[in-house]
């Protein structure tokens, strides 16, 4: 099991990387992640078993399936296959580092997919896909709400877009496709949030799983 839990930090897209405690790859960074605790566990049981060991996640957040990775020799002990999960949640809390691994940080999703950051066995390229995997839902589905708290400005929600694609993206035009979307989000009332100017209004996720229009990444 290989968690790629990501997260919205400041005005980067983070994941969260643990350094192994144990061979192979003792010392160097990878994604948290375990065996199955027997034979009787379940895949999405195990999944969230980890997710609360490895980020302090309790309440359990948006959370799916990856993809299965079994090429052989990825793992030096053995033909090891992995299923591997997408983990998406707000602010999340400074990592613990679990039962194999000495210290566990978030890092820069860019400073991964550049290179900059070397990993252990190919999970490099298992962030990558969980990255395209979040980067192509925000096109059409409300996966961008995740990344944000109960309540939320539309300007946040911008911000995660931003960090997520790696591109700045003009307010007005933002704004406009973000209201023609039915359902994507819903006001909080009649809450505002304070800032240097004019009270933001605050809203929340809306009752739509997909959007239509699509929040197309080309045509920002």
């Amino acid at each position: 099991m290989d968690l790629v839990i990501l997260t919205v930090r400041g005005s980067s897209l983070q994941v969260l990387l643990v350094e192994r405690g144990v061979e192979p790859f003792e010392g160097a960074l990878a994604l948290p992640g375990g065996f199955l605790r027997d034979v009787e566990e379940d895949i999405p049981a195990a999944a969230r078993r980890e997710l609360e060991e490895e980020a302090g996640l309790a309440d359990e957040p948006h959370l799916e399936p990856l993809g299965v990775y079994g090429e052989p020799g990825r793992d030096p002990r053995g033909r090891v296959i992995s299923v591997a999960h997408l983990a998406i949640a707000p602010r999340l809390p400074e990592p613990v580092a679990g039962t194999d691994a000495a210290q566990a940080w978030w890092k820069p999703v860019d400073d991964v997919l550049s290179g900059r950051l070397e990993l252990a066995f190919d999970h490099r390229r298992i962030v990558a896909d969980g990255v395209e995997r979040a980067r192509a839902k925000l096109e059409h589905s409300a996966l961008a709400t995740a990344f944000c708290g109960d309540t939320f400005t539309i300007a946040e929600l911008q911000q995660v877009y931003e960090a997520v694609w790696g591109a700045q993206l003009d307010p007005r035009n933002f704004y406009r496709k973000v209201q023609a979307a039915p359902g994507f989000i819903v006001p909080a009332g009649d809450e505002r949030r304070p800032g240097n100017g004019r009270p933001a209004r605050l809203f929340r996720a809306g009752p739509t799983d997909s959007l239509n229009p699509p929040m197309v990444r080309s045509a920002q």
